[in-house]
């Protein structure tokens, strides 16, 4: 059942994917910001009377190709609907379903023309900026901004729903953000104290789940309104954010109360936060305060507004739906400024996104798959979930980027048998993709069975870069750094606590730049590029390069998994292998903790299909199960750093360690930078006489990609 594992690397499984993809159309309409919705919408242009030309809306043209196929039932050539650049602002979703689709043969495109700039946007652009008259609220304000902040009068210009800040983070479902400020493309800042980095809990007085929290100095005496300020911290762990109101604050006593349920997990001596919405601290060049009552929003431009440069969000639902469509593709959009995801894909087959940039949204960019929005705790309580997310759908070569609750929730295909979902991620940047959820929303989230992430570049995040749930997924030629920046125990690659979830392979890989930058006494706040937590098994880690990567690999208590002729490069360690089922997560396996037997008897983990495709799944109840068995690390090339880091009692009688290369110069092309030359060994190597097999470092990321359109 391991789809991917029979092809070669540079082969790979695109062809299995694509090949249906085909793009030729010969059917066209048009749609244009000079057009009008009475034209046919057959011509790119108006004529010379202004009597036809091109249609004014995408919902128009999605009329007209309904109307199309329906004329032409038995169309064999596809439609292509031409955008011309310009902006098409939606205040509700382009829904798109089984009538709207094509077929392998004749796909319905909706594309941007001659490559232009479209740009889709749930948002509306502002304009009237004026000083500040009132004499209260430039009191309000701190000295230095008096001069600089301007005001907007959002309600004169028609918009009347600002939206609300809602508790969200770690374990609590993703919504949509309230109204946003968007300056010459770029999202600019609610006010805030401190402006950056944070401040740190200093006692909690009615403990950890008192609801209140001391802290230092006498800021929060400035602030006038605290109806509506919230607090975002990590409260207890550094992998677990969550936003909090205030109920009150006591300036006499240094005391901040919340509305409960307060803080996920309780507040804790030392823990970081910070307070937003506060028009007190506007300080700063890109910080904005919306005043809900008046419907004025104050802002403290960057640079000197000129007409077009002011954009805030409005729709919260996604821009654009596929529900139950198949052979659709959205070819070079700019999708964008929504409270909300920007493209949902439930259903339906073979539809695509290419070239299409995903920017500035309050949830994610992409969807394939149903019930996002209380993804992290639907697939815990769930591990059979099936986001009816269908099959052969994809994003490729699209830049995804300034997104608040993480990249791409890829899903397809059914645990319960096994069956693929064939739907992809490849070719695309990814990054900055945690503006409001920190923790555990991933540039790529993907679920299910037998789904691909490839050729990719993730990176700047303060968590994740992909979070893995299910099985027999690929995660290969992926360009992975300088994530889990502002978080600790965490994981660059990240899956655990399921031992059915097993068939995963994470092979050519590049992971650099992922090292701890936390530090809290009492704390584990290491960070790991590929980390199976919680019994994490039947993973393969195959041809990877790690280079400042943290620890690089850890095995945290699981089995049957593979390391094997990897690169690691100044990491501490290379391999962390333990045996948590034995200490501290023994009630896992003694009967008083049920959520790793529960999850294996979900999947009838005895029965076929798991016991034919793992063969040692079928009698892992009656094989020492909290033994962590069957690992293997072997033919690697570790150099710096540290080896293995061994925990709870293992050692290399439990785990297969051979044929690594240690202690012994492994024959870098450029050995003070091996960096330079592509990890490039020397035809001598010893490596290579020892059975390492060179790892094809230029086929990584988004370079590698060479698409088949």
């Amino acid at each position: 059942m391991a789809i991917w594992k029979t092809l070669p690397f540079g082969s790979f499984s695109l062809l299995l994917m694509l090949t249906s993809m085909h793009c030729f159309a010969t059917m066209n309409f048009y749609v244009s910001p000079n057009g009008n919705d009475a034209w046919s919408g057959r011509f790119p242009s108006p004529n010379r009377t202004r009597t036809d030309g091109p249609f004014a809306t995408l919902f128009k043209a999605q009329q007209a190709v309904r109307a199309f196929k329906r004329q032409h039932p038995s169309l064999k050539e596809g439609i292509t609907v031409w955008i011309e650049g310009g902006r098409y602002e939606l205040r509700q979703p382009l829904t798109l379903t089984r009538e709207d689709g094509g077929t392998a043969q004749a796909p319905v495109r909706y594309a941007a023309w001659h490559h232009q700039t479209v740009s889709i946007t749930g948002g509306k652009l502002i304009s009237r900026w004026q000083p500040i008259t009132d004499p209260h609220i430039l009191e309000r304000l701190p000295a230095a901004a008096r001069d600089h902040v301007l005001q907007c009068d959002l309600r004169s210009q028609g918009i009347q729903d600002f939206g609300q800040l809602t508790r969200r983070g770690f374990g609590l479902p993703i919504v949509p953000t309230p109204l946003e400020l968007f300056f010459r493309g770029e999202p600019m800042q609610l006010a805030r104290w401190p402006l950056h980095g944070y401040a740190t809990i200093t006692s909690t007085p009615a403990g950890p789940q008192g609801g209140e929290f001391g802290y230092a100095g006498n800021e929060p005496s400035r602030w006038r309104n605290d109806q509506d300020i919230w607090v975002h911290g990590y409260w207890t762990f550094d992998w677990a954010d969550s936003y909090e109101k205030i109920a009150s604050i006591d300036t006499a006593q240094h005391l901040i109360h919340t509305v409960p349920p307060h803080g996920v997990y309780g507040y804790q001596v030392g823990s970081r936060w910070y307070a937003l919405n506060v028009l007190e601290e506007l300080a700063a060049p890109g910080e904005y305060y919306l005043d809900r009552n008046t419907g004025l929003l104050y802002f403290w431009p960057p640079a000197p507004i000129r007409e077009g440069d002011t954009e805030v969000s409005i729709l919260q639902t996604p821009l654009i739906i596929l529900s139950d469509a198949s052979h659709i593709i959205l070819d070079g959009l700019t999708i964008e400024c929504g409270r909300g995801c920007g493209v949902q894909i439930v259903g339906g087959d073979h539809n695509l996104l290419i070239h299409c940039t995903l920017r500035n949204l309050g949830e994610y960019a992409v969807s394939i798959g149903d019930d996002t929005h209380n993804y992290q705790n639907a697939i815990y309580a769930n591990t059979l979930l099936n986001r009816q997310s269908g099959s052969h759908n994809g994003i490729e070569e699209c830049a995804i980027y300034n997104t608040g609750s993480g990249g791409v929730f890829l899903g397809g295909g059914d645990r319960q048998t096994l069956t693929p979902g064939g739907n992809f991620v490849i070719g695309c940047t990814i990054h900055d993709y945690n503006r409001w959820d920190f923790t555990y929303r991933a540039g790529v989230n993907i679920d299910g069975v037998g789904n691909l992430i490839a050729y990719n570049a993730i990176y700047n995040a303060p968590h994740n870069a992909i979070l893995l749930s299910g099985n027999n997924h690929l995660i290969e030629f992926n360009d992975i750094h300088d994530v889990c920046l502002d978080t600790g125990d965490a994981g660059a690659f990240y899956m655990g606590r399921d031992l059915s979830m097993r068939g995963n392979t994470v092979r050519y890989n590049y992971f650099h730049n992922i090292e701890p930058h936390i530090q809290r006494a009492n704390a584990f706040e290491g960070v790991q590029s590929v980390y199976l937590d919680d019994c994490a098994s039947g993973t393969t880690v195959y041809g990877n390069i790690f280079f400042h990567a943290g620890c690089a690999v850890m095995i945290g208590g699981g089995r049957d998994n593979s390391v094997e002729n990897n690169l690691f490069v100044y990491c501490d360690p290379a391999v962390h292998v333990d045996a948590r089922g034995l200490s501290w997560a023994k009630d896992w396996f003694n009967g008083k903790d049920p959520i790793l037997i529960s999850r294996l008897e979900a999947v009838h983990y005895n029965q076929p299909p798991y016991s034919i495709a793992y063969p040692h799944l079928a009698n892992i109840l009656q094989d020492d199960p909290a033994v962590p068995k069957y690992n293997e690390i072997v033919h690697n090339i570790c150099v710096g750093g540290t080896w293995i880091r061994w925990l709870d009692g293992m050692n290399d009688r439990i785990v297969t360690v051979k044929d690594n290369l240690v202690t012994t110069d492994p024959g870098f092309l450029t050995p003070q930078a091996p960096e330079k030359s592509g990890f490039e060994l020397l035809a001598h190597s010893p490596a290579l006489r020892m059975g390492f097999r060179p790892i094809p470092f230029n086929q990584i990321g988004p370079k590698g990609f060479t698409s088949s359109r």
